[in-house]
């Protein structure tokens, strides 16, 4: 049967008393049914003029433009950290007057008439949230598949491109993944014995390498005319212009890598994950070095809402400003890192520093290091743990090149469980040099080493090259008929699985009348050695004899 209509006066009811909550949501429920077929802004509005009426006379029941004035509230009371936080249901749903209408929840209202409501709120998604990028109105995505964007990331204009351009390499994207997804599944997996390329692979290749000729031909007169226009004109908010710097293929897998992290940070974005301009640090003051950051590293919140965090580069604490910095540099007696020097050759040294002797040391040093890799989970329970840490010295002290770390007791005789060359250390043969002292160091303890998985992806290319490097070098200086696995992995301290992996993917491992055969391929070692005579002699290698280390005990 349908409810009667009642008015009630304040402070009396069927039983001499009534509560002013009560009242106050019947009101609106009966607001609520009798203006069903109006607009609902009108509604709303109507609604809201009641409350506030009501609650004039009842001075516990909050005032219904209240909550206007606040941020609207997630589940967990927190402020939302995106849009995707907030109610933008459809403006035809009401969530709060079905409750009303539901005489089973006129309970349930009474206890949520203090919480505030959540805005259904198209301006806050709309206006509020604008890409930084100079002169953007934030349409477009760099992927092609959305509508907006709200971070430099996913910004056209800042890539200099338009909407629809990105729209078309989408698509073109898309054509080409079918594509290569249809080859890989009428092609099945070849295994050790069909190791030759096929004819289409071979083809392939001759095209990727015709279209790279010439691609280190330089800019002409124009084009670097072109671009430092374009550079002065735009500063550091436009991406430099790419064109003619490399060949187009070359600039199409840029532009593909692009919009592929572009699109996982929009995901991560959507779910919550991360907040565009909040709680991500951007850059850091490292030494005489501004760093821009790639990941997200877990710093006290207080420090990474700051988005630009100072760090000594000697003793690695982090500060909030530049003023504290300078400061703590006037007073900083460190001048490298703690721990032992285990080697030095030039001025070239790496510290052998315990996690348990030294734990803020090697605590900050992991904070550090997850800014600039995404798989690292590790960061304060460094105890069990052995970091050695490559500095390049001059006459204000040992600066942080790289460093990398290792399990006192490891049982998979894993020989780097994390590695890290600072980014204005790149491209420089550091890598290398850190990946072949940790190979130093195994042979010194007459162990066969391998670094822990997960690799992140510039590891994995760095000791890709390193393992083909090794086995060039072992091939060209080997003399005999026959070549044993077991006896390349015994001289190099590399692990046999490695150094299969790596003859695989040098085409130098054949299966033949049932046997697996390393094949000296005279092509790929005349390569090798042409580059090392060009590179001629560089200071980028360990030397042996300028190590001054013994085993841990208990390893």
């Amino acid at each position: 049967m349908p409810r009667r209509r009642q008015r009630h006066v304040a402070g009396s009811g069927s039983d001499g008393t009534e509560d002013s909550d009560s009242s106050a949501e019947r009101e609106q429920t009966n607001s609520s049914e009798s203006d069903g077929n109006m607009p609902k802004r009108q509604r709303l509005t109507r609604a809201s003029t009641r409350l506030s009426q009501s609650s004039q006379d009842t001075p516990d029941l909050k005032r219904a433009g209240d909550h206007d004035e606040s941020p609207p509230l997630t589940p967990t009371g927190n402020a939302p950290s995106s849009e995707s936080e907030l109610d933008i249901s459809s403006p035809n749903a009401s969530h709060d007057e079905s409750q009303a209408k539901d005489p089973a929840n006129r309970d349930s209202d009474k206890d949520l008439s203090h919480r505030p409501k959540r805005r259904r709120c198209h301006e806050t998604y709309n206006f509020n949230m604008k890409c930084p990028t100079p002169g953007c109105n934030s349409l477009g995505h760099l992927t092609g598949k959305h509508e907006r964007h709200f971070a430099v990331s996913g910004c056209p204009l800042y890539h200099n491109l338009s909407a629809d351009e990105c729209k078309v390499k989408a698509i073109s994207r898309e054509k080409q993944e079918e594509d290569v997804k249809g080859q890989d599944e009428s092609n099945t997996r070849h295994a050790t014995r069909h190791q030759t390329p096929t004819s289409k692979q071979s083809r392939y290749k001759e095209q990727v390498a015709e279209m790279r000729k010439g691609r280190n031909s330089g800019l002409q007169k124009d084009q670097k005319e072109k671009h430092m226009e374009h550079r002065q004109t735009h500063g550091n908010t436009r991406e430099p212009l790419l064109e003619n710097i490399t060949s187009e293929y070359d600039l199409e897998l840029f532009r593909k890598a692009q919009a592929r992290a572009s699109e996982d940070l929009e995901k991560l974005r959507i779910q919550g994950q991360i907040t565009e301009g909040s709680n991500m640090i951007k850059t850091i003051l490292f030494g005489r070095y501004e760093l821009d950051t790639w990941y997200h590293s877990p710093y006290p919140e207080e420090y990474a809402r700051l988005g630009r965090l100072y760090v000594c580069e000697f003793c690695l604490k982090y500060m909030k400003s530049q003023t504290i910095l300078r400061r703590h540099m006037a007073k900083c007696v460190w001048k490298h890192p703690p721990g032992d020097e285990v080697y030095r050759k030039g001025a070239i040294s790496v510290f052998e520093v315990d996690g348990k002797k030294n734990k803020i040391y090697c605590q900050n040093l992991c904070l550090l290091a997850k800014l600039f890799l995404d798989h690292k989970t590790l960061y304060y329970d460094v105890e069990p743990f052995l970091f050695y840490v490559m500095t390049e010295a001059d006459n204000t002290g040992c600066h942080l090149v790289g460093y990398f770390s290792k399990e006192k007791n490891s049982f998979l005789n894993y020989n780097v469980s994390c590695i890290l060359t600072m980014p204005q250390y790149m491209r420089q043969g550091f890598g290398k040099m850190l990946i072949d002292f940790s190979y130093l160091l195994s042979k010194v303890e007459e162990k066969v080493g391998s670094p822990e998985r997960p690799l992140s992806d510039l590891g994995l290319i760095s000791y890709r090259s390193y393992w083909k490097e090794v086995l060039l070098r072992y091939m060209y200086n080997f003399q005999g008929k026959e070549i044993s696995i077991k006896e390349i992995s015994q001289e190099t301290a590399v692990n046999p699985v490695d150094i299969v992996s790596t003859l695989q993917s040098l085409q130098m491992l054949k299966y033949w009348k049932g046997k697996h055969l390393v094949l000296k391929r005279q092509d790929l070692i005349d390569e090798w050695k042409a580059k090392e005579t060009k590179r001629g002699n560089n200071n980028k290698t360990i030397d042996p004899s300028s190590l001054k280390w013994t085993p841990p005990k208990g390893t």
